[in-house]
This record gives structure tokens, C-alpha cells and sequence, in this order.
């Protein structure tokens, strides 16, 4: 089922009026509708001299985890046709580190910026401990649970592939949290609605997705698979056709707010999103090709608000026509 338009009005002579920018995702309020997509941002701080962090809808944070992952080896990432190939493998300090140094920092130089932890884990009690360790945290306002990591329970598929794991791993993070769950998921898979309502049966406040696309690169000088693990995620602007499909599909299925993401460099592509059905929207590779796309993003979406006659943006949210 299409959500709603949270809280929409009718057509006003709103040119001498503010936009209301702000959106709903579940209990948390965002300012705006524009957030940032998790590994492609640090915590913020290498953005920091380009972008106010504290005037994006949200700082996702790269996926910590429970223990230091070391990430791939080998080549990690790689340009292709509108768009980016990653193995990185979810590299990060640990929860324990991430906590001392990042949510330090955030604190310190943007103690009002809405931050969201993107938790990963190969086990469902590694997801939880990052939580529980999280919870003690203030700064953090939210989850974004990464289940496109391999589970090694089950032979090293991604979480997100089926709906009982999804549905699992939901159950489990919820009991270890009261503050928002949203539930990042894998657009590799056969039925992403069916995925998708599970995770809000399971007690999920919002989806967001999609996260990479499975892609490959190959050497031709040497006739090697260009990663070691031949595989990768595709991300960019290459990948937005199916982000948009995925997010109104999943618009249909559930009532829960989603966040769109997959592509989006400029307003207009968030805009789209918002149409299709996505109450807020995350900026991921879009921030290498223009570090200021999440201000530029923010500004659009005020002006097209303005220029529909509306007096907010969640007034646009699944306003898409016929």
C-alpha cells in the first residue's frame, strides 16, 4: 500500500511562505528529506568542510560492526559506465572504536546532526551486540541494519535474501532497540516486497534501499576477473532506473516509511524518488561526483515544493500520478 502523504495539504499561494521540509521516519523526525547513503560518507567528518552536517536530514554512518573487519583485498573499487564498482567489504574499526573516535567527533563539531549507525554483523548476535553497545550512546538517533552481509550461519548468504532471515534478524534488533530500526535492503533477490514486509511484520519503523547491484569488471590484458572476489556492488547514476522500480514496487507493500536511494545526484532524481513513494531519500557515490549534492538536493526539493503550491515536502510523497 502506498503511504501517504504525511500530513498533506492542499495547493496554497505559498511564494511569501516557508517550506516545511521537515519528514517522518517512524518516531524521528528529519528536518529534510536528504541524508547521506552509508560507506560512501565516513561519519561526516571528511565532508565536513564542504557540507553543514547539521543541515542534512541525517549523517548515516559507514557500517560498524561488532569486532574490526579488515575489509578485501585487492582492488576495491573501480569507475565504470555512470557509475562505481566497490569491494571494499565493510572495512571499519569496530563498534568500540567507532564509538571512541567517530561519535566523539560527531559530538563535538555537529552535536544537532540527526546521526543514523549502520550496524553490519555475520550473525545475528553480532548484530545485536552493536546495538546494545550503541545503545548507550546518545548521539545516536536511529539504525540502519545492513542485511546484505554474508550470514555465515548459512553458508554465507546475504541476510536479505529470503524472507525468514530478514524477518529473523528484524525480530532480534528490535528486541534490543525502542529507537527507530530501519532495515537496509539487497535489491539481489527475486521478491524485494515480499522481503520488505517481513522486515515490517517483524517490527521494522522504516526500509530503505537498494543497496549495490551484484556487477563484475574484467582485465583484459591479463583475462583476470578485475577483484579478487570477482564480484562487486555497482552504485551511481547507472543503477537509478532500478532503485526507482524497486522503491515504488515496495511502495505498494507496506506502510511503513521508506528511504530511497540508487543514483541520486540532483534534486530531480530525489524528487522522483519522493513521487514513486520514498519519504526521505540517501545520497551515496552521487557525494564523489559533487561534494555539495546533498545541499544542492535540499535547495531543489524547496524549490519544486514551492513551485507545485505546496507548503511542505511530505505533501509530495507518493504523489505520483496515474
Amino acid at each position: 500500500m502506498m503511504p501517504s502523504a504525511q500530513g498533506s495539504s492542499s495547493k496554497i499561494d505559498n511564494s511569501d511562505h516557508a517550506i516545511d521540509l521537515s519528514v517522518d521516519i517512524g518516531s524521528l523526525t528529519l528536518k529534510n528529506p536528504v541524508m547521506v547513503a552509508s560507506g560512501t560518507f565516513g561519519s561526516g567528518k571528511e565532508f565536513s568542510s564542504f557540507v553543514d552536517l547539521e543541515a542534512l536530514g541525517a549523517v548515516v554512518t559507514k557500517g560498524v560492526s561488532a569486532v574490526p573487519w579488515t575489509g578485501n583485498k585487492g582492488v576495491r573499487v573501480l569507475e565504470t559506465a555512470s557509475g562505481m564498482l566497490n569491494s571494499i567489504g565493510l572495512q571499519n574499526p569496530g563498534v568500540e572504536a567507532f564509538c571512541r573516535g567517530d561519535l566523539v567527533w560527531l559530538a563535538s563539531h555537529a552535536p544537532h546532526a540527526t546521526v543514523i549507525a549502520n550496524v553490519s554483523g555475520h550473525t545475528i548476535p553480532e548484530y545485536v551486540e552493536v546495538i546494545e553497545r550503541l545503545e548507550e550512546e546518545p548521539t545516536i538517533a536511529a539504525y540502519e541494519i545492513n542485511i546484505s552481509c554474508p550470514n555465515v550461519d548459512k553458508g554465507g548468504l546475504a541476510f536479505g535474501v529470503n524472507a525468514d532471515q530478514s524477518q529473523a534478524i528484524t525480530e532480534a534488533c528490535r528486541k534490543a532497540t525502542k529507537r527507530p530500526l530501519i532495515m537496509k535492503l539487497t535489491p539481489n533477490v527475486t521478491d524485494i516486497a515480499g522481503i520488505a514486509t517481513a522486515c515490517e511484520d517483524a517490527g521494522a519503523d522504516a526500509i530503505s534501499l537498494i543497496n549495490t547491484l551484484l556487477a563484475t569488471a574484467i582485465d583484459t590484458r591479463t583475462r583476470t576477473f578485475a577483484f579478487e572476489r570477482k564480484v562487486a556492488g555497482l552504485s551511481g547514476p547507472a543503477i537509478k532506473p532500478v532503485a526507482l522500480r524497486m522503491v515504488y514496487s515496495v511502495a505498494q507493500s507496506i506502510k511503513i516509511p521508506l528511504i530511497g536511494m540508487g543514483g541520486i545526484l540532483t534534486a530531480t532524481d530525489a524528487i522522483e524518488f519522493m513521487l514513486a513513494g520514498a519519504s526521505a531519500v540517501a545520497i551515496g557515490t552521487g557525494n564523489f561526483i559533487d561534494p555539495y549534492a546533498t545541499i544542492h538536493c535540499i535547495a531543489g526539493i524547496e524549490e519544486y515544493v514551492r513551485e507545485q503550491g505546496f507548503d511542505r515536502a511530505r505533501a509530495i510523497i507518493g504523489k505520483l500520478e496515474g
